[in-house]
């Protein structure tokens, strides 16, 4: 986002007159994307995930999704959540459900999510906090959602209200963007080049792994040498005490729970390629897969779908 868009920590969610919700996030927190509809729907976990799902509660109204990044390396996920959940009580939000990383359900629960994109919104895969509340104003139910995590250096929070009045610039924008339920806009995490690997795992960002080949349909990994993999190797030799995740995405071609399976097995593929050829510890990475659930570019295309089809590392400091 533009420098302009920073505020000295002060985050502002308007609502009727009696009813302004005005929450302060802790100094140094800047605006790093938004994404409002003036009628929506949002599904926020009211439970952890278990059984393959979690319990959902449905919320209508205006929707305004807003990620801050927080440059206090100092604080603690459960400080920044502590305080604005006192803030949010002093409002007569009531709270519905609350958890952390693994009482959440740990990664289903996270890439379950409906959030904005990495790496405006991070979220460090051993350590984030959720909370949803809610209040009744005379013009309906009105909900407020956070997300909290951290990578290295920063803190990240997401807030998401549905029911309270748009802010006018958000209601301005509101009808140029998708619907919040829509999913993660086309185009929105950049892909870097094979070179950046150390660097992202470094920063705590999920990084794909671009020159791997995949064909549509396929769980495996074409033979070959790859830049990438070598990279994640020497990252790990030179931080033994780390752990990675390696997830696949797919394409939209086929249903979910397929999708879902074939991420799966990419992610798989590639966690045996590093074991075998790269002498990566076997007890050091893990894979997982969330099939075309986070696109990264449009699915009407053949260039998007190639793009979609792919897996990322990221740090896991959660095993």
């Amino acid at each position: 986002m533009k420098a302009a868009l920073a505020l000295a920590g002060l985050l502002a969610l308007a609502a009727p007159a009696g009813w302004a919700l005005t929450l302060d996030l802790p100094a140094k927190a800047e605006l790093r994307a938004e994404k409002s509809s003036v009628l929506g729907s949002y599904r926020f976990p009211v439970g952890p995930w278990k059984d393959g799902g979690f319990q959902a509660k449905r919320a209508e109204g205006p929707v305004l999704i807003r990620a801050w990044r927080v440059d206090q390396r100092d604080l603690t996920t459960l400080q920044v959540m502590a305080d604005l959940r006192a803030q949010l009580e002093t409002k007569r939000f009531t709270p519905l459900y609350e958890c952390d990383t693994r009482a959440c359900g740990g990664f289903d629960f996270r890439y379950h999510l409906q959030i904005l994109p990495e790496p405006q919104m991070h979220v460090d895969l051993g350590d984030f906090r959720y909370l949803v509340t809610r209040r009744q104003a005379d013009t309906g139910p009105q909900y407020v959602g956070l997300l909290v995590s951290r990578s290295a250096e920063s803190r990240f929070v997401e807030v998401i209200r549905v029911g309270l009045p748009l802010p006018a610039a958000a209601k301005a924008t509101a009808a140029k963007q998708s619907p919040p339920d829509a999913g993660p806009p086309p185009a929105a995490i950049p892909a870097p080049p094979p070179q950046d690997v150390a660097a992202g795992l470094a920063a705590g960002v999920a990084v794909p792994l671009d020159d791997l080949d995949f064909s549509s349909g396929s769980s495996d990994l074409a033979p070959g040498e790859y830049g990438s993999l070598r990279t994640i190797a020497d990252y790990m030799k030179a931080h033994p005490d780390q752990h990675i995740t390696l997830v696949g995405h797919t394409d939209t071609t086929g249903g979910l729970e397929p999708n879902l399976a074939l991420s799966k097995k990419r992610a798989e593929s590639v966690r045996d390629r590093l074991i075998k050829d790269y002498g990566v510890d076997p007890k050091k990475i893990a894979a997982a897969g969330v099939g075309y659930l986070a696109p990264r570019a449009s699915n009407d295309t053949k260039a998007g779908r190639e793009r979609n089809r792919r897996v990322e590392a990221m740090v896991d400091s959660g095993q």
